[in-house]
């Protein structure tokens, strides 16, 4: 919907108003806020669509989709006519002698969220239901009567639009309630629906080879997967020819199971990525296709979309790329943890299977090191450290640990990046990974906060290549790296999809998408539909495909941040508990955020948890030393005080 309202501010013509936006675009006649000349359809002036933001003392501000460089309107508490924040509105402007310009709600097109999650309170005699995210009271359509009859502090999912209570997700008490929480703030689900569950179930366990005569029998080919130790839906397997210089990069064949508008697809479409939580996985697909067989399981033969890409021998530039489906044999499952060792030069219990594998593994290894070096060159490397959580059964936080980029990580990485590359050369529309350059604004924002910290730029801004660079390299110096990484990816705006390439800034990729990992993407299998229409050349679906990408690729790139939050949530709300179970205690943080209410994240004895110190005046990178004063379970917030500040008693 957003992707058409943008569009219809702008003016768009009646043939390119996708089947789904016909509802919400005979609404905006009912309130006579389209006009239209001749098959060009524009909304009238006196209305603004946007997005409504809205403050603590009720006041709202809409951002309308159309209002590059304007002033947000303001909107009374009084008009807001039930919208709350995040909410895609249509709003009439109301017109003022001087002051700030005005509107009033006159319809909610979108809500931000279909349901929202509240746990229940006694007041006296009374029992409040309080919004888990604010906090604040909220109405439920439901009787005291009811409410008296649901368990102490019980937790329940609401529709956003009628109040009604859609689902008891248990006790705010219960730790194994958070995922539930987590899940229905953005409206996901676990469970599949019955029809997706039974279409998947029809295609089995086991692929017979025979029965794909057209396709490339690559059975012969040592296949190895190389993932974390606890995934079960592996993606990709590759292979090295080392004679040919010819890198196999074998993708889960999905789209051959998945057909566009079936039950499954359905789901996928809604999900549009696996959820990672710390214990467990939600899938994008039925465990049924995700965990068995799309999975590209050892000594299983599964069906393959296979990049075969040849390089030169002397210069590593690709010669060839070669897309077509085959069917593969994987010989082995390896952990990162396994791959690390062999390219460490530790080959204990290396088996026969192992020793064919590592003939190419390890001269590719080596190839593929120097091609990210010479990547490197005009792209940007961060050193990212993602925090593992252990829970235990009752899923309370027990522990924490970094896991950091390593020799498997970066092997798998760039031969996968090799494959994605190649995927987006064959296509001039269709969903391209894109990443936006970061603004002058945003990067002198940035210089400003590393010159606090002793980092100065010594390049010229027009340069931001060599500028990053040398702002890393300081910070090497320094022993800051990872914090400014933090800080430089902060200033720069989030990777996305869209139908238009404009190039991928991180990687330093003049065309980029997302073709790899089709079992927990969408996008992924959308790539592979397209790639499938156009080397069959079926203009028709090839046309079907692209009719509507657009809006497709604004819908996944929310999909993909949604999916992040949800995890994001989770991984909040096990830091509060363990923090509401450590009160008083001292804990050491450093200083990530020194504006408004400082943040740090806490170093020890827990790694990553968020901190909001009622102190001031406290420095960016600052190590401090923290009393833990509350920890608010319901909205996932931590508080304390700094009692130590790099040594310095407070």
């Amino acid at each position: 919907m957003k992707a058409f309202l943008r569009k219809l501010v702008r003016g768009i013509r009646t043939s390119e108003v996708p089947g789904e936006s016909e509802e919400v675009l005979e609404l905006l006649r009912g309130f006579k806020a389209v006009k239209q000349k001749g098959d060009l359809l524009t909304l009238d002036s006196k209305y603004r669509i946007g997005i409504l933001d809205v403050t603590g003392s009720g006041t709202g501000y809409l951002e309308s989709f159309e209002a590059e460089g304007r002033k947000d309107l303001l909107i009374e508490p009084d008009d807001l006519g039930g919208a709350t924040k995040g909410d895609i509105v249509l709003a009439k402007r109301i017109f003022t002698r001087g002051g700030r310009a005005k509107a009033k709600v006159v319809q909610i097109l979108k809500k931000a969220f279909a349901t929202y999650v509240v746990y229940l309170e006694k007041e006296g005699k009374k029992i409040v239901a309080r919004n888990i995210m604010t906090e604040l009271p909220t109405v439920v359509a439901a009787s005291q009567k009811a409410l008296r009859e649901l368990p102490e502090h019980a937790v329940l999912k609401i529709d956003s639009t009628t109040s009604q209570i859609l689902e008891v997700l248990g006790r705010l008490d219960d730790p194994k309630v958070d995922e539930k929480i987590s899940l229905a703030i953005y409206n996901k689900k676990e469970a599949f629906a019955k029809e997706a569950l039974e279409e998947a179930e029809r295609y089995g366990n086991s692929v017979d080879r025979s029965r794909y005569p057209d396709r490339v029998d690559l059975t012969n080919l040592p296949f190895c997967t190389i993932d974390p130790p606890d995934a079960k839906d592996f993606d990709d397997a590759i292979y090295f020819d080392t004679k040919a210089y010819a890198l196999y990069v074998a993708i889960a064949d999905v789209s051959h199971y998945v057909y566009e508008n079936s039950a499954l697809d359905k789901e996928a479409r809604s999900r549009g990525f696996t959820i990672y939580f710390p214990h467990k996985a939600i899938p994008m697909l039925p465990r049924s296709l995700s965990e068995n067989i799309c999975s590209l399981k050892p000594l299983e033969d599964r069906l393959a979309y296979t990049f075969k890409i040849t390089l030169d021998p002397n210069t590593l530039e690709v010669k060839k790329e070669e897309l077509f489906e085959a069917v593969i044999c994987s010989q082995r499952r390896y952990t990162y943890d396994r791959i690390d060792q062999f390219l460490a030069g530790d080959f204990s219990g290396k088996d026969a299977t192992d020793e064919t594998i590592l003939d190419f593994l390890l001269p590719l290894a080596k190839i593929l090191g120097k091609i990210r070096k010479k990547r490197l060159q005009s792209g940007c490397e961060f050193r990212s450290a993602e925090v593992r959580m252990k829970l235990d059964e009752e899923q309370n936080l027990v522990s924490t640990k970094i896991e950091t980029e390593t020799p498997s990580h970066a092997l798998i990485e760039d031969a996968m990046l090799l494959a994605n590359k190649a995927a987006a050369k064959r296509f001039e529309k269709g969903l391209f990974r894109i990443h936006e350059q970061p603004s002058l604004e945003r990067i002198e924002e940035l210089l400003d906060d590393l010159s606090a910290v002793g980092i100065y730029n010594e390049k010229s801004l027009h340069e931001i290549y060599p500028l990053i660079r040398g702002l890393q390299a300081k910070a090497d110096e320094k022993g800051m790296r990872e914090e400014v990484d933090t800080l430089i990816i902060r200033a720069q705006k989030q990777a996305s999809y869209a139908t238009e390439n404009i190039g991928h800034f991180g990687l330093g990729f003049e065309t980029y998408t997302h073709f790899t990992s089709p079992i927990r993407r969408y996008s992924d299998l959308i790539v592979h539909r397209l790639l499938k229409a156009l080397r069959k050349k079926e203009e028709k679906l090839i046309s079907y495909i692209l009719q509507n990408l657009e809006i497709v690729a604004v819908r996944v790139s929310e999909l993909e941040r949604e999916a992040a939050k949800v995890a994001w949530d989770f991984m909040d709300r096990k830091y509060a508990r363990w923090a509401a179970a450590h009160l008083g205690e001292e804990v050491e943080g450093i200083i990530t955020d020194a504006e408004r209410v400082p943040i740090a994240i806490m170093k020890s004895p827990i790694i990553g948890a968020r901190i909001f110190l009622i102190d001031q005046d406290l420095q960016l990178f600052q190590k401090v030393k923290i009393e833990l004063l509350e920890s608010h379970i319901t909205t996932a917030r931590i508080i304390g005080k700094a009692t130590q500040i790099e040594g310095i008693d407070v």
